[in-house]
């Protein structure tokens, strides 16, 4: 069986596309956000997921739900997937659209764990050193946690940078092991 991120890749690519061409990159980004939200809806989903209904069905509960808020193109998006019954996969298709739009824009969301709160000049400070370093705009996404002691613990895609106190503990007490 074909997975989620299978299904649900062509159609973000093609919407991505057609965004791009028309030069409404951030409107689709805002429609397939507000479509993935209401497609989370556990009362909205189950009701998707009722055999007894049509795609036709279908489509006019979201779209009725999203009236005012999205475009003709985004109407016929939706229609096509649920012509194609793929309006479960709706919330993996915004994730990789965004995906696609941050690629395009050099853009990229880092996690940044911090042992304590770090100002506005740390946060420039930092997103302009990752900037450099992965040649994108960084925006940085700062959670604290006091376990790290002391330091920071960088997550950018693949890329973990582990300068925390406890990270370098970790090393320690491994190479006194060896």
């Amino acid at each position: 069986m074909a997975t989620t991120n299978t299904l649900a890749r062509p159609y973000a690519k093609a919407a991505f596309e057609y965004a791009s061409s028309a030069n409404k990159l951030d409107a689709w980004s805002g429609m397939l956000a507000l479509a993935s939200a209401v497609m989370t809806d556990a009362a909205f989903s189950n009701r998707v997921m009722n055999p007894a209904l049509t795609g036709e069905q279908k489509a006019q509960d979201l779209l009725m739900v999203c009236e005012g808020r999205i475009d003709d193109e985004f109407t016929a998006f939706i229609r096509t997937l649920a012509e194609n019954d793929r309006l479960p996969v709706i919330p993996v298709i915004a994730e990789l659209y965004e995906q696609n739009k941050a690629e395009y824009d050099r853009s990229i969301t880092v996690e940044v764990e911090s042992a304590f709160e770090l100002d506005a000049d740390q946060k420039q400070t930092l997103a302009t050193a990752l900037s450099k370093r992965l040649d994108r705009t960084v925006t940085p996404h700062v959670t604290i946690n006091p376990a790290l002691i002391g330091g920071v613990l960088i997550r950018a895609g693949d890329l973990v940078i582990d300068g925390s106190v406890r990270g370098r503990l970790a090393k320690l007490a491994e190479a006194l092991k060896s």
